[in-house]
């Protein structure tokens, strides 16, 4: 390939290629570099470091598998089926990832290991979805007056079990699917509108 057509875009799909072959362990800037036909000096004008290369794939990666929660987080749907397709798609994208290609899963799995601050604007855009979808509710009405940026925080966490890849061994065990829905069920009633208590009439005499 000619050094003049090489981009960011050419790189990070010889890179993610040679990552499936090889393993995080064993690619090398080399191989990408080979695989694309250039010297290893033309990947580095693009990106300054291996490090910076493999961070580039994995933020890739990420946002293509989490693009489908920003198009609920955005809808129009009320606010509680809107928050319980959210958390559901969230754990079919990490399930069917884990479960259907587990090679590929432990490869960006290894990445993620090694890129923090990838894994941190990954989760917090996560927890930014959830408040969204929480001020919402709050503003329809739909849930109690509550604070949405601490409850994102705490609904993330409370639902940790079914989308953080370290618990990913316990997603295709039965009862999963009947824990997962008693859990949006209980999240969601705790977010529900509080009604005061109709008051009783006092005795006469």
């Amino acid at each position: 390939m000619n050094d003049s057509v090489l981009t960011p875009e050419r790189i990070l799909a010889a890179a993610e290629d040679v990552l499936r072959r090889y393993g995080p362990g064993k690619a090398t800037v080399v191989d990408v570099a080979q695989a694309l036909g250039v010297s290893h000096g033309s990947v580095y004008r693009h990106f300054a470091s291996k490090a910076a290369l493999r961070d580039a794939v994995l933020r890739g990666w990420l946002e293509r598998m989490m693009a489908p929660l920003r198009t609920i987080a955005a809808s129009r749907a009320a606010p509680p089926a809107r928050l319980r397709l959210w958390l559901a798609t969230l754990r079919e994208i990490k399930r069917d990832k884990a479960l259907g290609e587990p090679e590929l899963f432990a490869t960006y799995g290894a990445l993620a290991a090694d890129a923090r601050e990838v894994i941190g604007e990954h989760v917090e855009h996560l927890r930014e979805q959830l408040a969204s979808i929480v001020a919402a509710g709050v503003a329809s009405g739909d849930f109690r007056k509550v604070d949405a940026r601490a409850t994102a925080l705490a609904i993330f966490d409370a639902t940790s079990r079914f989308h953080y890849p370290g618990m990913a061994h316990l997603w295709g065990t039965p009862g999963e699917d009947a824990a997962f829905a008693q859990l949006v069920d209980l999240l969601l009633a705790g977010l529900a509108p509080t009604t005061a208590p109709p008051r009783r009439r006092k005795s006469a005499g």
